[in-house]
Order: structure tokens, then sequence, then C-alpha cells
């Protein structure tokens, strides 16, 4: 297993209610301004953390593809899904910059807390602009070097949004939007550019 990655034994911390408090989904998704209908890769879903508030944001007319690299983590999201009775996520075990997803799919390529696990960035921004509709969208959350917190990876891991920055604007995007957001993160919203 790759050293930076969540390890599936650890996913309880997934589930850890004080996450809630420190890491709101609602802000999250308040930001994405995601609409009904819209499709939505969920890239690193975990144990669907993001992907559960996503499928009900977009809609039974909408998807979401939760994909994640390991297969103990995408039996917790099934279990989740059937408890929730939401039948628009789809799951995908794959990785970040292979992800077997349809071409031109998505309305939004969502990467929550992983930027900093992915060995090759440009091959993960690649896939976003394969697999991303003319115009699509990219969200990155991930873990600011700046705040120490119990729960997250080293500080020696986590990259400043502006590393990400330089990536989308060599790949092809135009970043919109920055913010932190929660107590820990920081989000980079940007566009393909055509």
């Amino acid at each position: 297993m790759h050293e930076k990655r969540m390890s599936a034994s650890r996913a309880d911390r997934l589930e850890d209610p004080a996450r809630l408090v420190w890491l709101p989904p609602s802000e999250v998704l308040g930001a994405l301004k995601l609409r009904d209908g819209e499709t939505v890769a969920d890239v690193g879903a975990g144990t669907g953390y993001f992907a559960l508030p996503m499928a009900r944001a977009v809609g039974a007319k909408g998807r979401v593809y939760a994909v994640d690299a390991q297969a103990e983590m995408l039996a917790r999201l099934k279990e989740k899904l059937r408890d929730a009775a939401l039948t628009n996520v789809e799951l995908v075990q794959a990785e970040a910059d292979r992800t077997a997803l349809p071409a031109s799919a998505c309305d939004l390529f969502f990467l929550a807390n992983v930027w900093h696990e992915l060995d090759d960035h440009a091959a993960t921004l690649g896939e976003a602009r394969r697999v991303l509709k003319p115009h699509g969208r990219i969200a990155i959350l991930d873990w600011r070097p700046d705040v120490e917190q119990a729960d997250g990876p080293p500080l020696a891991h986590r990259l400043d949004s502006a590393h990400a920055i330089g990536h989308l604007r060599t790949a092809g995007f135009e970043p919109l939007t920055q913010t932190f957001t929660g107590q820990y993160s920081w989000l980079l919203q940007g566009e393909m550019r055509p």
C-alpha cells in the first residue's frame, strides 16, 4: 500500500462524529454549488463522507461515481448506500489517475483529502480532463500545512493550495476560487479550459 494513503483499517476515523464539526460536508457542498441532475466523480471517496450528501444534492436525475482504490472502503460505502436507500451512486474501484469512468461524463471531478497522497498529480489531472464535460469543474479539498490536527496526515505530507494551483494551470484548468474550509482544510475550485 502507498505510504501516504489512509489504510482501510483506519476507516473508523472517517466516521468519527467530531469530523462533522471540523469538516462539515454542508459547508463544502455549499461551496461546490451542485445542481440537480449533475454527474460527480468523487475520487478517493472512502466510506462516502461526501458521496452520500452529493448524491442527495444532485437528486435522482444526477449521479455520483464513488471512486476509491480500496475495496474495503467501497464495501463500507455500499452498506451505507443500502441503509440510506440511495440508488444514484455507482461504486468504482480504481486509482485517481485511471478511474475507468466514461469520457466527457462528469460535471465535477472532486478530490477530498487525497491530493497529498497522489504520486502523479499531472496524470490525475489528465484523467480529470478526460472524464469531464467541456467546461467541467474540478474541486480539490485537502489539509492545510500550517495547522496541525491529530487525525490528519503528518505536516510533512501536506501540500498547500499554491502547489495545486500550479498543477491546475499546467493541466489546462483555470483556478476560480480558493478558500479555507472547516478548521483544517483548503478548497480550490477550477474550470477546464477548452
